[in-house]
């Protein structure tokens, strides 16, 4: 029994870690995960499927009609009350009070140019839906590795006040007792407070920053807001396998990318919107089969087929002619026409903003290339002169001022770089977005 309980209890526990750990993720893992969970990739994904069955809802319009209907009437008073000799069938009485009409009708269209073009418009409105899908996925892309990337900047935030906090604790200590024995001012001692104050102030919005940067990327990856998750990149490391300066040297291909088709794609359906509106003033052939099987009964005995049933056929075709419509036809096609212009307007607007946006993209990422190795050196120049100041302090010679200015440079140095290596990561996920050339992490 003993040794039940002990087993009983080692499955709890190790159900309960399980259940506790957090799940991780690389950058391309985290990519991969959110175009799969994503909600707006999944809805892209649906849009798609929707765009299928229209489609196909638009093709089945011209394909055979088949309809059948059952029509049941009691007649509370008649008209008449004759019967109509069927000859050896016997006798139909039309003035029963109750009757029953039984039929099918089928349907084809035989010529209709709306249908025609109905056919084109589905099709591009399929392609529509895939652009749309892809540009999702280059934005939930370019937002994931902007979440990845805020989630270790909080985290290299907190690392490096807290190490700033125990070495600046430590040098107030030290402070403090060579003030207690008369060997140093006070104002030293105020001073260093101060920038301990502000240093565990940073650290606390950093840690609530954290908190919302891990909140936005589980959204972003379709997690729930509160999952517990780890990161296992290094915000250093991914910035240096982003620096990749032989995307600067690639031409602009402007038909490749998203935002060009997608602006081609409207300039397309405009194209069949006027298509449609001329083709309202062809002529239009509809054929049609339908039968029916007719019964009158004194009372509700329809099913017995002793009694006589009546049927009928038609075979017909509708030729429908437009000729005068007083402008109407003639308004919506110069509309039509209009609209297409705007859209070709467009079309060639979103090439020159796409060629601007692509070259701004590529700008703003060598600057972060060149203001990452800045901001590099920077720090190991600003981690010199703090410790330069700190001995001449502890020695005597050097100001408390001086030290303070020399830590407040150290810190601004620290934070700076950080946010170098996010914008090398965040400006080269821009360039691919915009020229749809995208590599793996």
């Amino acid at each position: 029994m003993r040794n039940t309980l002990s087993l009983l209890f080692i499955t709890f526990v190790f159900i309960g870690y399980s259940q506790e750990e957090p799940m991780s993720f690389t950058l391309q893992e985290a990519i991969d995960y959110a175009l799969e969970n994503n909600r707006k990739a999944k809805n892209a994904v649906r849009d798609i499927e929707a765009a299928k069955q229209q489609k196909w809802e638009t093709t089945a319009t011209g394909l055979p009609q088949l309809n059948a209907n059952i029509d049941y009437q009691n007649f509370l008073k008649q008209q008449f009350d004759q019967p109509f000799d069927l000859g050896e069938d016997g006798f139909i009485d039309f003035g029963a009070p109750q009757s029953v009409t039984a039929g099918a009708s089928l349907t084809q269209k035989i010529f209709d140019g709306t249908y025609l073009v109905g056919l084109q418009s589905a099709k591009v409105f399929l392609e529509i839906s895939k652009n749309a899908k892809d540009k999702t996925d280059l934005e939930v892309r370019k937002a994931v590795i902007n979440a990845y990337g805020n989630v270790l900047l909080s985290e290299e935030s907190i690392t490096i006040y807290e190490k700033n906090i125990l070495v600046l604790r430590k040098n107030l200590d030290e402070t403090t007792k060579i003030y207690e024995n008369g060997l140093e001012e006070e104002e030293s001692v105020e001073q260093l407070q101060i920038t301990l104050s502000n240093l565990e102030s940073g650290l606390n919005n950093a840690k609530r920053l954290q908190s919302i940067a891990y909140q936005m990327f589980n959204i972003t990856l379709g997690l729930d807001y509160n999952t517990s998750v780890a990161l296992t990149e290094n915000l250093e490391n991914l910035a240096e396998k982003n620096i990749s300066l032989e995307v600067l040297d690639k031409e602009n291909d402007i038909t490749s990318t998203v935002d060009y088709k997608i602006a081609e794609n409207d300039k397309r359906s405009k194209e069949l919107l006027l298509k449609l509106e001329k083709s309202k003033a062809l002529p239009t052939l509809n054929a049609s089969l339908s039968g029916a099987y007719l019964a009158n009964r004194e009372s509700f005995n329809f099913l017995d087929f002793n009694n006589p049933w009546v049927g009928i056929a038609t075979f017909g075709a509708t030729l429908n002619i437009p000729i005068f419509s007083s402008g109407m036809r003639s308004a919506a096609t110069q509309r039509a026409k209009i609209n297409l212009e705007k859209s070709k307007d467009d079309l060639t607007e979103t090439q020159q903003r796409l060629n601007l946006e692509i070259e701004t993209a590529r700008s703003n990422y060598r600057f972060a290339t060149e203001d990452y190795n800045n901001k590099k050196q920077n720090l190991a120049l600003a981690q010199r002169i703090e410790q330069k100041n700190q001995t001449k302090f502890f020695e005597g010679i050097g100001s408390s001022f001086e030290l303070r200015q020399a830590q407040t440079q150290l810190y601004t140095a620290q934070q700076e770089l950080l946010q170098a290596m996010l914008d090398v990561i965040s400006t080269k996920a821009e360039l691919e977005t915009l020229t749809n050339q995208i590599t793996n992490f």
